[in-house]
Order: C-alpha cells, then sequence, then structure tokens
C-alpha cells in the first residue's frame, strides 16, 4: 500500500513537472524610444512587469524617430515618444499612441543662474534668435547659450516649438546640439550661461539645475496636476496592431495603465494618463492661453502661428533631422560652426556624439 502510494505520488509530480515546463513563455517585449519616456516609464514598468507578471521587456533608448521608424517596420513592439504622431509624417498614423502619464516641459538653467522666470514672449524671442543676451531676461551681460536636442521632430524639442510656433518641426536659432536631453542636461549642469528645455521627470530630483518658472508658475507636483503650469505633455507608448506579439503588447500595456504601472508612474513624479482626464479636457484652452500670451509678438509681425518662420542662423531643416548622422545634418553643423567661429558671438559647439549606443539615452 504504501509503495502504491509513493507511485502514486511520484504520477502526480512528473505531472505537475510536465505541465509547468509545457506552460508557454510570455513573448519577450521589445522597446526603443526617447530618453525621457524611457527614463520616465519604460525602465521602471520593465521591472514591475517583469516583478509581477512575468513578462520581459527590453528597453534600448535613443530617440523618438528611432523608435517610431521601428515600430512601422517590425524591428521592435513598442515605440516610446513624448509626442503623439505628426501629421507630416503619415506613416507614423499605421501605430496606435497609447498615452500612460502626464509630464512637462520645463526651461533649465544652472542652479546659480540669477535669473528665475521667464516669459513665453521671451521664450518665442529666444529659441527664434533675436534674444540672446541674458541681460535681455533680467540677468547678467552674458551670451545665452541655448542647448537643443539635433532632431526638431523628437518628443520634447517638437512639443515645444508646438506651443511656441504652431508647429512642431520650426527651425530654431540653437547651434549647441545634442542627440539626447540626457546629454544635454549634463551640459547645462556645467555651463552657467546654458538654457535647454527638457521634461520635468527627468530633473526635478536634479541639485545641478534650476527650473525657471514660466509666467510666474513653479513647474512642481502641484502646478502640473492642477494645471496652472501652461506647458504639459502626455507621454506616449506607440504600438503596431500588425505586430505578431500584439496580443502580448496589449496585455503589457494593460498591465502599465493598471494598479502596478500607475505607482510606477507616480513614483516618477508624473500623473498616471488616466488620473488626469481634468488635464485632457483642458488641453485646447491651455494651448489658447499661450497663443493669447503671445498676441503681442504676433501683432507686431514676429509671429505667424502655424506658419514658416525665419530664425536667424536656425538649426537644419525638418529632413535632416530624421537622420542625425546624414551628410546634409553633418555639413548644416558645419556651416553653423563655421558661422560662429566668422562672428565670434560664440563658444565653439560642444561635440554631438552620432553613435547609436543605449547607455547614452535617447533624443527627445
Amino acid at each position: 500500500m504504501r509503495r502504491a502510494w509513493l507511485l502514486l505520488l511520484s504520477l502526480l509530480f512528473t505531472a505537475v513537472a510536465i505541465q509547468a515546463s509545457a506552460a508557454p513563455t510570455p513573448a519577450t517585449l521589445r522597446w526603443r524610444g526617447d530618453f525621457t519616456t524611457a527614463h520616465s516609464l519604460a525602465d521602471g514598468l520593465a521591472k514591475a512587469w517583469a516583478r509581477d507578471a512575468g513578462g520581459k521587456l527590453e528597453v534600448d533608448s535613443f530617440n523618438t524617430i528611432s523608435g517610431i521608424d521601428q515600430a512601422l517596420d517590425g524591428k521592435v513592439d513598442i515605440a516610446g515618444s513624448a509626442r503623439p504622431p505628426f501629421s507630416g509624417q503619415p506613416q507614423e498614423s499605421g501605430l496606435v499612441f497609447t498615452p500612460l502619464a502626464w509630464d512637462a516641459l520645463v526651461l533649465i538653467t544652472h542652479r546659480d543662474n540669477p535669473v528665475h522666470n521667464i516669459t513665453l514672449q521671451q521664450l518665442y524671442q529666444v529659441y527664434m534668435g533675436y534674444t540672446t543676451n541674458w541681460s535681455q531676461l533680467g540677468g547678467p551681460d552674458q551670451p545665452i547659450n541655448l542647448y537643443s536636442i539635433a532632431s526638431p521632430l523628437d518628443g520634447i524639442e517638437f512639443d515645444l516649438r508646438k506651443f511656441l510656433y504652431g508647429r512642431g518641426d520650426q527651425e530654431i536659432a540653437a547651434p549647441r546640439l545634442y542627440l539626447n536631453t540626457q546629454q544635454l542636461q549634463i551640459a547645462v549642469g556645467l555651463d552657467p550661461d546654458a538654457l535647454g528645455v527638457t521634461a520635468y521627470s527627468n530633473v526635478y530630483r536634479n541639485p545641478r539645475l534650476q527650473m525657471l518658472r514660466v509666467e510666474g508658475v513653479k513647474p512642481d507636483a502641484r502646478s502640473i496636476r492642477d494645471g496652472t503650469y501652461p506647458m504639459l505633455i502626455p507621454l506616449y507608448f506607440g504600438s503596431n496592431p500588425n505586430d505578431p506579439k500584439a496580443a502580448e503588447v496589449r496585455k503589457f500595456l494593460s498591465f502599465a495603465e493598471g494598479p502596478d504601472g500607475q505607482a510606477v508612474i507616480r513614483a516618477h513624479g508624473m500623473i498616471p494618463y488616466a488620473d488626469g482626464a481634468a488635464l485632457a479636457a483642458s488641453a485646447d484652452a491651455r494651448v489658447t492661453w499661450i497663443a493669447q500670451r503671445l498676441a503681442a509678438e504676433q501683432s507686431a509681425g514676429k509671429i505667424a502661428m502655424n506658419g514658416p518662420l525665419a530664425a536667424p542662423g536656425a538649426t537644419y531643416s525638418q529632413g535632416a533631422s530624421i537622420a542625425p548622422t546624414s551628410p546634409s545634418t553633418q555639413a548644416a553643423r558645419a556651416r553653423m560652426q563655421a558661422r560662429d567661429a566668422r562672428g565670434n558671438k560664440a563658444k565653439p559647439a560642444p561635440p554631438t556624439t552620432d553613435t547609436d549606443n543605449s547607455e547614452g539615452g535617447g533624443s527627445e
């Protein structure tokens, strides 16, 4: 009897082991996108997905365009983006953009810079190359070293230009170019005369940087949550409905939108998109308010909302933005450096790393 009982237990253990070994292994999902969505969303969600759901998400942060293109081509399963699809790139409509979190654009400078506030009109003038000295903003008589991301179609820069000029692909006057906001933030933290734009979630704990008030409103958790800070942005994950792993992607996105995913979002200083219904409802009103604040400059003929503008010494064209290492991009950078050398008006542009490596983060 005892022997029969032991045999039965052995058969049961064998059956359980066979069943466990036959259980399907969750598909590994591949993610690629900009530094902000990687740093603020993808990295944390990947850890939570593995811990709580047994799934695997490989995160490769580089830039928005590469993530979108590779998701369309089937090379990755999810693209991270700090902007919605761009109508000037019709192929982007092939992805489903799922908003996961509310973040904010913040203007950053060195922590010791005595300027603490900037208006939208001043921002317009700076990025168009009309305002070039901190004294014009109430600061010292020093040149404004404006740092930017090489590709205007990448999320953070795109969003800022859309707010200021009505078009995300607007050219601007910013010769100091980097591939991603991570590199830009490091540079701004070392330069007392620097100015740049990034996401609140990237820098709100960075002691080297100062986040400027915009129109007197301090960017913080409260002003973002109540919508009084004007430049709020959603962060998106884009997915291809034709992806062979579309079912697993849907499971992951449901996880990201659920309680465990929302906990990750809150831990990174952001608001889960579902919790920001009032922010979504007031998005058009914020855009209108910004346009009204810019009306004085618009009436002076310096702003043509939704129309092309010529910025003195503007950065390269929209076409070059798609491929930062292309000959046209390199030639544009060389022209800007030559112009700066002739005019002796600015410090030499710092080198831009054009290698595709995940350690450097993704451009915005």
